[in-house]
């Protein structure tokens, strides 16, 4: 399958995507994708971010391609159960945000499963990102059955970190839909 044969729908994180960083730039390059968060882009809670999640996953005309960054990424993993039978094919989950910092900048009321995804994932998981330890980002990706790719000191691996276009993603992208079944 190639990328357009998806409805991509990048989850950014907490307060969404700016014009520098990858997700929106990625939303701008990818003509199926689109920057999937809640109404109120504000919102902190667990289950605006997993309603958003649901709703644009029952638009997509394609089969979905999950594409997750930082607590994005964690609201992908926390729907994955209420899919059900949604024809989702595989997350690409950046830098999920883990237990401590999802109460650090969104509050109580989130958690992370920790049972296998659904679908085949990979997490690209930063030595020091100051919302994710890298250790747990780890763990989380074995109890996911998620592949892990250590992006080494790569900060939030986002624009102030210096992956504003992130084109060496954009081919880990690629290299992972060409795994997918």
């Amino acid at each position: 399958m190639r990328i357009a044969d998806f409805d991509v729908l990048i989850v950014p994180r907490l307060g969404g995507a700016g014009d520098g960083d990858w997700p929106s730039r990625w939303r701008a390059k990818l003509s199926t994708a689109r920057l999937i968060v809640p109404s109120d882009a504000g919102a902190t809670g667990r289950k605006a971010w997993t309603d958003a999640i649901a709703e644009a996953v029952r638009a997509a005309r394609r089969p979905v391609l999950f594409v997750g960054h930082g607590l994005g990424a964690a609201a992908v993993a926390s729907s994955a159960f209420a899919l059900g039978g949604a024809d989702v094919r595989g997350a690409f989950l950046v830098a999920p945000t883990d237990r401590a910092g999802l109460e650090r900048i969104a509050g109580p009321g989130w958690s992370v499963p920790r049972a296998p995804l659904p679908w085949p994932s990979v997490v690209i998981a930063s030595r020091n990102d100051a919302d994710s330890g890298y250790d747990e980002v780890a763990a989380l990706a074995a109890d996911w059955g998620a592949e892990l790719i250590d992006a080494g000191a790569a900060g939030g691996l986002d624009a102030l970190s210096g992956h504003g276009p992130w084109p060496e993603g954009l081919m880990r992208l690629a290299g992972f839909i060409k795994k997918l079944p």
